[in-house]
């Protein structure tokens, strides 16, 4: 049941997106309705369980024929409440799926499509895709049976009473009315709701990357009345969307009561014959009580449906910003590396947007398969800029970078990489080395822990491997983390290994530690390590000064 990888196409309107992107989860969509109308179905037949309970009653047919529909209403009773729950957790599993993958092609046209203000991205990733939860999990199913529910519903009321049918039906035209006009004033208003969250992430973001500047001018009041009045823009747009929804759920709830009272005094005075104008019927207490049962029935998708319009609006709301996120280009079918590659630097520049010069410019740079090739210079030399060209975290903004004799882009790389700031979760120390290889073994993970030089440390805290660590990794000293990086980076069986700083602020002995444990991760592969230490340039067969 897994939806597919939805492809962003910005040349239609939200509607349109929105539409296009509905197609990815049809079919548990359609799933979810048909349980909407079996529940509807039970219905009719939990109505007619307790109408003929009451005929056995007022007509004294005995205990057999009573339990006898009761037990009918009981099993329509726990035949609905299973498919209710049912509906909402096929409707929840569908709505996960087609966020992740949704976030997936937001994420791909974020880093890799034209360059967008943070606070926009931030905003579609997280509050944007979050928004389609509902209109998944709910309405899109919720639609499909109230579309044939209702009129279901009035055909089974039909046979018992026609007129009551009647007056079923013409008070369902006001509803829908009701309905789509509060629905059009709270699609207005989710509209503005979700561009002033986009102002106050934007503005936030903004801030943050200011904050030794604003410190530096003492801008800390501006600062905070200018969050304080975006805030209370966004508090005061949300209250607005409350109030349109509370608006129409009042609307609909007065016309669904209307409908139930009315077929309540019809069936009432037609019992007892008070009716002041001639019908060409005349209840018993068997059709006017499954009639009576079945009124609420009729307005119950219609309520649902209401309740979860609002998300409909916000997913409107949150399409016309997801829709302007363009696609990255497709590529081509790339080679896989098996072996250590020849990597081949021509000419390399890499300038950053919004800078004045280039971090890197003209770097020419030959490193056979299976080489160790240092990069050596003071920082801000391009060392980490010319590694990060490799894992595509760099603009090559001229010359070529060839991994053997094709062009890097027609290559999938694969590579092990250990950075300056390895990325620690609230895990284990076995969890976080295995980050590089899921799939890897208690014995493999614990091997190449002992190779980065982790024994020790291990063995001094409790657990060993299954040490727990926050997000900080608060327990770890800097060297432990930089051997812990590495351990991934042993793990992964990669081709390439990339290193940035590994001994940087190492002491002479754990340096000298680490060196060999480099010496043993490089092995068989093609290794770039960025470095200042002459002890690990020593390492290498070839020493870039840049």
């Amino acid at each position: 049941m897994g939806a597919r990888i939805v492809q962003i196409d910005p040349r239609g309107s939200a509607k349109v997106w929105l539409k296009q992107w509905e197609r990815t989860v049809a079919p548990t969509v359609r799933r979810s309705g048909l349980l909407g109308l079996v529940d509807g179905i039970a219905a009719i037949a939990f109505a007619a369980g307790l109408a003929l309970s009451v005929d056995a009653i007022a007509r004294a047919l005995g205990p057999t024929a009573l339990f006898g529909w009761l037990l009918v209403a009981a099993a329509a009773l726990a035949v609905r409440g299973g498919l209710t729950l049912a509906t909402g957790v096929i409707g929840a599993q569908a709505a996960t799926q087609a966020k992740a993958s949704l976030r997936i092609s937001l994420a791909r046209a974020v880093f890799s499509g034209p360059r967008r203000p943070a606070g926009e991205a931030t905003t579609a990733l997280l509050e944007g895709v979050e928004a389609l939860d509902g209109h998944v999990a709910r309405f899109l199913p919720i639609r499909l049976s109230a579309s044939v529910l209702p009129l279901l519903m009035i055909a089974a009321a039909a046979v018992a009473s026609p007129i009551a049918a009647a007056i079923m039906l013409g008070t369902l035209i006001p509803f829908i009315l009701a309905m789509i006009l509060t629905g059009a004033a709270a699609a207005a208003e989710a509209r503005a709701q979700f561009q002033a969250l986009e102002r106050l992430s934007a503005l936030f973001l903004d801030r943050v990357r200011a904050l030794p500047v604003v410190l530096a001018f003492q801008a800390e009041g501006a600062t905070t009345l200018a969050l304080t009045r975006s805030a209370s823009n966004l508090a005061e747009r949300t209250i607005r969307v409350l109030r349109v929804a509370f608006l129409s759920s009042a609307a609909l709830e007065f016309f669904a009561a209307l409908s139930v009272a009315l077929v309540a005094v019809y069936c009432g005075f037609n019992l007892l014959r008070l009716l002041p104008f001639p019908v060409p019927e005349q209840l018993d207490l068997k059709r006017a009580f499954f009639v009576l049962a079945l009124a609420p029935e009729v307005y119950a998708p219609m309520r649902r449906l209401a309740a979860a319009y609002h998300d409909r609006q916000a997913a409107e709301a949150a399409a016309a910003s997801l829709v302007t996120f363009e696609p990255p280009a497709p590529r081509p079918a790339r080679v896989r590396l098996t072996t250590a590659p020849t990597l081949r630097f021509q000419g390399v520049e890499i300038r950053y947007p919004d800078t004045d010069a280039p971090a890197v410019r003209a770097f020419d740079l030959v490193a056979p398969a299976g080489s160790i090739t240092a990069l050596v210079g003071a920082s801000g030399a391009g060392k980490s800029s010319i590694l990060n060209a490799l894992l595509g975290l760099s603009p090559v903004t001229a010359g070529a970078i060839r991994v053997n004799n094709s062009p890097h882009t027609d290559v999938e790389l694969d590579i092990a990489w250990a950075g300056q700031s390895p990325l620690i979760l609230p895990a284990s120390i076995a969890d976080n080395i295995a980050l590089s290889r899921r799939d890897a073994s208690r014995a493999e993970i614990a091997q190449a822990a002992e190779r980065a030089g982790l024994g020790p440390a291990l063995a001094s805290r409790p657990g060993g491997l299954d040490f727990l660590l926050d997000e900080r990794g608060s327990g770890l000293s800097g060297g432990e983390r930089r051997r812990l990086s590495l351990a991934r980076a042993l793990l992964k069986p990669a081709p390439i290994l990339l290193l940035d700083e590994p001994t940087a602020n190492l002491d002479t002995e754990a340096e000298a530690a680490m060196v060999e444990a480099i010496r043993l991760a490089a092995k068989g592969r093609t290794t770039l390590i960025a470095t200042h230490s002459e002890a690990v340039a020593a390492l290498a067969d070839q020493v870039i000064r840049l």
